[in-house]
C-alpha cells in the first residue's frame, strides 16, 4: 500500500465520530424494526384457549401479568415459518388450568418471565446512543469551527482578527514597497515613535492616534500598513471592516471591544482596519431608511475606543478606504485618524520601481526593457502591475520559452487591455482591408498632429469582444495637465479612422462606434466640464450628484436656449477634428494606401517597422480633396 494509501485510510477524530454515529443509528433502526415485528396483538384469553386446544401454540411465555404466545397454522407447532405474536391478559381468579392441560404432551416451548423488569437498560442505551453521539458530534464541530477563526454560536463576540508577528512571520519592510514614495516618507515618522518613544516623549511630541490611508483599490495600502509593522518590528493586526456587521445586534461592538482589547495587551503595536468605510460611513441622512443601528452602534464603540488611548500608548490605528468621503466627521477630526496619507497610482517612474519588486522572481531575457513596459501601463495601480507580470510569465510558458522576453509583456499587456487574442480572424477580405485603412488612418494623423503620442504598434489582428484592430501610442511621460491644443490633436486621431474609411472606401462603416463614443465624451467635456468653448466662454454647467434622495426635486440647470448652444459647440469641435483628421489624410493618400497594404500582409508593425515602411515611400503631397 503507497503512502498515499494510507494516508487517505487513516483514522482520524471526525471519521471515529461519523462511524459511530452510523453505527449507532444503525442499531436503532434494526431494534425499532425488530420491536415492531415482535409486536404482539392483544386477543382475549378464551381465543387464546382454543388455539392452544387447537394445537397452533408454538411458544408460550408467561408474565405475571399476562401470556404471550407465538402461533402457527393448525397442528403445526413444529413449524419455523412464519408466526402470529398475540398477548391475552392474566385476569385475578380465572382458572388458567384448562390452557396448561390443552399444551400437555405438545411440543410447546413453555417460558416464564418476570415482564422485563431487569432488561431496562439496554432500551435506554438504544435511544440514548444515538442521541449522545449526534449531540457530541455537533459540539465538536462547533468547536473545530471556533478554532479555525469561524464565527459560530461560541465566538460570535470575538473579532476574527488575523495577528502578524515580525518573530515568527515574513517580515515586510519598506523595501518591498515601491512608487509610493510620498507615502512611506509620511510613514516613516510612525516607524521611528514605534521604534523610539522615548525621542518623542523627551520633547513633549505627541504621535496621531490613527492614520488613514487613502487611495484606489490596488495602490498598495494595505501592504504599506504591514510594511511599517515590519520596519518597527511591532505585532500587527489586521481585520476587515466587514467583519464587524453581523445580523445580530450588539456583536460588531463586542468585537471591536476585544479587538482593542487584543492590542492593549500586545502593544506596542499597529491595528489596521482594511475597508473601513463598512463601519465607518457616515451616521444619519435624509430620510429614516438611511439608518442602519447594528453600523452605527460598531461605529460608536470604535470612536469610545479611539479616545480611551493614551497619546503614547504604543497602539497605532491605521485604516484603508477607498471612499474617504463618506465616513463620519467624527472619525476624521483631530485625535482620531488625524493624519491622512494619500496613496495614489504611480507614476512611470514608481510603476517601473514595481516591476522591478514583482519581476525579481523571475528569469527575465536581454532584451525586457522594464521602462517601456512602465510607460506602456499609465494609470494602472501596484495590483494591475503585479498581474502583467504574473500573464508575461504564462505568455512564456504558454510559447515553450525558459526566460520571460520583452514580447511576454507586450502580449501581457494587450490581454489586459484590450482582451484575449482571437486564434482564428472572423473577417472576410473586404473587411480586413477596411480595418487595415481604419488603424492606418489613425497611425498616420497621430504621426502627423504635434501633440500626439508616438504609434508605438498597429495591430488588425481582433481582440476582445468588438476590438477588430488596434493602435497603440506610447506616452512619453506622464500628463498632469493637458492643453487645448493637446485635446484637439487626441481628437483628430480619434477621428483618423472614420476619415480614412470615407476617403479610401467612400463610406463608413461601424467600426469607428468606440471612436466616435470617446470623442463625443471628450468635447462634451471640454464644453460643459473645462471651459475650454469660445462660444460657451469660461463657464462649467457639470451637474453635480444629487446630495438628496428625492431624485425628482433635482432641476435643470442650464436654459432652452443655453442648451441648444451646448449641442452646438459640441458638433462643432467634432466637425472640425474630422475635417483636421480627413486634410491630412488626403495630403498622405499614398503613405495611408501603403500602411494598409503591409497591414493586410503582416497584420502587426511596430514603431520600427513603421518608420522603414514611410521612409521607403516617397512623400508624395497631394493637393487637398483631390482623388
Amino acid at each position: 500500500m503507497s503512502a498515499t494509501e494510507t494516508k487517505g485510510r487513516r483514522l482520524t477524530p471526525q471519521r471515529l465520530v461519523t462511524f459511530a454515529l452510523l453505527l449507532g443509528l444503525t442499531l436503532w433502526v434494526l431494534h425499532d424494526a425488530r420491536t415492531r415485528a415482535a409486536a404482539a396483538q392483544l386477543v382475549p384469553y378464551s381465543e387464546l384457549l382454543e388455539a392452544a386446544q387447537d394445537g397452533r401454540v408454538a411458544r408460550l411465555v408467561v408474565h405475571p401479568g399476562s401470556f404471550e404466545a407465538e402461533l402457527v397454522a393448525d397442528g403445526a407447532a413444529e413449524d419455523r415459518g412464519e408466526r402470529e405474536h398475540v398477548r391475552a391478559q392474566r385476569l385475578p381468579g380465572l382458572e388458567e388450568r384448562a390452557l396448561l392441560d390443552a399444551l400437555a404432551g405438545r411440543p410447546v416451548e413453555l417460558v416464564g418471565e418476570d415482564d422485563g423488569q431487569g432488561a431496562w437498560w439496554p432500551m435506554l442505551l438504544m435511544w440514548l446512543l444515538p442521541m449522545g453521539l449526534f449531540f457530541g458530534y455537533l459540539a465538536w464541530s462547533v468547536r473545530r469551527v471556533g478554532r479555525g477563526g469561524g464565527a459560530s454560536a461560541l465566538s460570535v463576540g470575538k473579532a476574527g482578527v488575523r495577528i502578524f508577528d515580525a518573530s515568527r512571520d515574513r517580515k515586510v519592510t519598506f523595501a518591498d514597497v515601491a512608487g509610493v514614495d510620498e507615502a512611506k516618507t509620511e510613514l516613516a515618522e510612525i516607524v521611528a515613535f514605534l521604534r523610539h518613544p522615548e525621542r518623542f516623549a523627551g520633547v513633549g511630541a505627541l504621535m496621531p492616534k490613527g492614520v488613514l490611508l487613502l487611495g484606489p483599490p490596488g495602490t498598495g495600502k494595505t501592504l504599506l500598513a504591514r510594511a511599517v509593522a515590519g520596519e518597527a518590528g511591532v505585532p500587527f493586526f489586521s481585520i476587515s471592516g466587514s467583519a464587524f456587521v453581523e445580523m445580530f445586534v450588539g456583536v460588531g461592538a463586542a468585537r471591536m471591544r476585544d479587538l482593542f482589547d487584543k492590542a492593549r495587551e500586545r502593544a506596542p503595536c499597529i491595528v489596521f482596519i482594511d475597508e473601513i468605510d463598512a463601519v465607518g460611513r457616515s451616521r444619519g441622512g435624509v430620510g429614516a431608511m438611511a439608518t442602519h443601528d447594528e453600523r452605527e452602534q460598531t461605529l460608536n464603540q470604535l470612536l469610545t475606543e479611539m479616545d480611551g488611548f493614551a497619546p503614547n500608548s504604543g497602539v497605532i490605528i491605521m485604516a484603508a478606504t477607498n471612499r474617504h468621503e463618506i465616513l463620519d466627521p467624527a472619525l476624521l477630526r483631530a485625535g482620531r485618524f488625524d493624519r491622512q496619507v494619500l496613496v495614489d497610482r504611480p507614476d512611470v517612474t514608481g510603476r517601473e520601481a514595481i516591476l522591478r519588486i514583482h519581476a525579481r522572481r523571475l528569469r527575465l531575457d536581454e532584451d525586457v526593457a522594464l521602462e517601456v513596459v512602465a510607460r506602456r501601463t499609465p494609470g494602472m495601480a501596484g495590483a494591475d502591475l503585479a498581474n502583467v507580470v504574473n500573464e508575461a510569465a504564462l505568455a512564456a510558458v504558454r510559447r515553450g520559452a525558459d526566460r520571460v522576453a520583452q514580447r511576454d509583456f507586450e502580449e501581457a499587456i494587450d490581454r489586459i487591455q484590450l482582451g484575449l487574442k482571437k486564434g482564428a480572424s472572423p473577417m472576410t477580405e473586404a473587411e480586413k482591408r477596411r480595418v487595415a485603412i481604419h488603424e492606418a488612418g489613425h497611425a498616420l494623423v497621430a504621426l502627423s498632429v504635434p501633440n500626439a503620442d508616438p504609434v508605438h504598434r498597429v495591430s488588425i489582428l481582433p481582440r476582445g469582444l468588438g476590438a477588430l484592430g488596434v493602435t497603440l501610442q506610447l506616452p512619453t511621460h506622464d500628463r498632469q495637465l493637458l492643453t487645448r491644443s493637446e485635446l484637439d490633436d487626441r481628437l483628430a486621431v480619434l477621428m483618423g479612422g472614420r476619415a480614412a474609411e470615407e476617403l479610401v472606401c467612400h463610406e463608413a462603416s461601424t467600426g469607428a462606434q468606440n471612436d466616435l463614443v470617446q470623442a463625443t465624451e471628450t468635447a462634451r467635456a471640454m464644453v460643459l466640464q473645462l471651459g475650454l468653448s469660445e462660444a460657451i466662454g469660461p463657464v462649467t454647467y457639470e451637474r453635480r450628484p444629487e446630495s438628496s434622495w428625492l431624485a425628482g426635486s433635482s432641476r435643470a440647470e442650464t436654459s432652452e436656449e443655453t442648451a441648444r448652444l451646448i449641442d452646438a459647440e459640441i458638433r462643432r469641435i467634432l466637425d472640425e477634428a474630422y475635417g483636421r483628421a480627413l486634410r491630412v489624410l488626403e495630403v498622405r493618400r499614398d503613405h495611408l494606401e501603403a500602411v494598409a497594404d503591409a497591414l493586410c500582409e503582416h497584420e502587426t508593425l511596430d514603431a520600427a517597422a513603421l518608420q522603414q515602411l514611410l521612409a521607403r515611400r516617397p512623400r508624395v503631397v497631394r493637393r487637398a480633396g483631390a482623388t
